[in-house]
């Protein structure tokens, strides 16, 4: 392991024969004829993989921990039908469409990543052009679309989960204090839209401008919650994606404005899947949706002792994309990469549980729901194993 098995495929280097005649200087150029595709199978009968990763600029370290777990992936599951190279995509949508071009050139036959949803998307063009197709590493739903698919588990889904076991748990009024950004404005959409579907009612919605005095809205909120209270409603689950180290602060504006986990049920999203997220005493017995951690702390020993070092948080994107790659090429003699094949209803199985790609670029995944309680994490609703509806009889 201690030698990269993703070394860069060679580059074919074309040379043109010299002209001995002066051309005619009414004759127009030539036409600079597109480099040829070369074959999806090597001579050795492989299927050719590319790994668009970011091994150079600022995100270097993440794409180095997911070519790890790449090849870690690779010799694990003993794939010997691919023939996997990484290309460097940088930090740039520029650099992943050369990466792109670069890997297609070179027969790919599909590709996993880019990292960044801004890349995934400027790919897109090309697939449509009759590329091959991507299977990206980001979360971004923006950026999913046909044939470009978004592997990275996206945050929209997780409110989704973590809303239906508190609707199981008997809860049925909800409020969110969320930072003014993107994010906070989307988890606070799918919090809002998805308690409308499941027939609950919206306490209060607040937002603080990020860097910001959130005092003030911790206060509203707060007020919102303890008149809602007060009509014998039982406790309200409030949102809070924010990620650490700021939900220290949101949290303490909270206890400062009067609520306690006597009066709220506090739930959040996978940013609060990180190691001592339960000092903070108000966020124990908090929930929030992520993948079995169970089933990631396995590949996290392997990593630790393949490497000598933890994996990064995304490495496990890598380790299982891999290994759909591998499921693909055994499908049929030259493997099959198709959207038909890649959107299997049944879905695929991972190191952070089940996941599926829909049609339209987006993808399912089976996450837990995780309470935070003090310095370890419990899992109270366990992942699915399955996409398949129990018969019932």
């Amino acid at each position: 392991m201690r030698r990269s098995l993703l070394a860069l495929t060679a580059s074919i280097a074309l040379a043109s024969g010299a002209c001995t005649e002066t051309p005619n200087a009414n004759t127009p150029p030539p036409r600079a004829a597109a480099p040829p595709v070369g074959s999806p199978v090597t001579p050795s009968g492989k299927t050719r993989i590319a790994l668009l990763l970011p091994l150079s600029g600022a995100s270097a370290a993440i794409g180095q921990a997911l070519q790890q777990a790449a090849e870690m992936s690779l010799f694990d599951s003993g794939a010997k039908e691919l023939a996997i190279a990484a290309y460097d995509s940088g930090d740039r949508p520029e650099s992943a469409i050369q990466a792109y071009r670069k890997a297609r050139t070179e027969g790919a036959a599909l590709v996993l990543g880019p990292l960044f949803g801004s890349s995934a998307t400027a790919l897109a063009a090309l697939v449509a052009q009759g590329g091959p197709s991507v299977i990206s590493f980001s979360n971004d739903e923006q950026a999913a679309q046909p044939g470009v698919w978004v592997m990275g588990i996206s945050p929209p889904p997780q409110v989704r989960r973590v809303v239906d076991y508190a609707f199981k748990s008997g809860l049925r009024r909800f409020a969110a204090l969320a930072p003014r950004s993107t994010y906070g404005e989307q988890m606070t959409r799918t919090l809002e839209s998805h308690v409308a579907v499941r027939g609950g009612e919206m306490a209060a919605v607040e937002f603080f401008d990020q860097g910001g005095s959130l005092q003030a809205a911790a206060q509203r909120l707060a007020d919102e919650v303890k008149h809602d209270t007060r009509g014998g409603g039982g406790k309200v689950a409030v949102l809070l994606p924010v990620a650490p180290p700021q939900i220290s602060t949101v949290v303490a504006s909270l206890s400062a404005a009067g609520l306690d986990n006597s009066t709220v049920q506090l739930i959040g999203t996978g940013v609060w899947d990180v190691p001592g997220i339960g000092s903070e005493p108000m966020l124990r017995g908090a929930w929030y949706a992520a993948p079995d951690p169970a089933r990631r702390a396995d590949f996290e020993r392997r990593f630790v002792s393949t490497y000598g070092r933890p994996p990064h948080r995304l490495a496990t994107l890598a380790y299982d994309a891999v290994a759909l790659a591998g499921r693909l090429a055994r499908l049929k003699a030259g493997g099959d990469f198709s959207a038909d094949a890649i959107t299997n209803p049944n879905g695929w199985s991972g190191v952070d549980g089940v996941f599926r790609f829909l049609a339209d670029g987006r993808s399912e995944r089976g996450l837990a729901v995780i309470e935070i309680q003090g310095d370890r994490n419990v899992v109270v609703s366990p992942a699915p194993t399955t996409f398949v509806a129990a018969s019932t009889n």
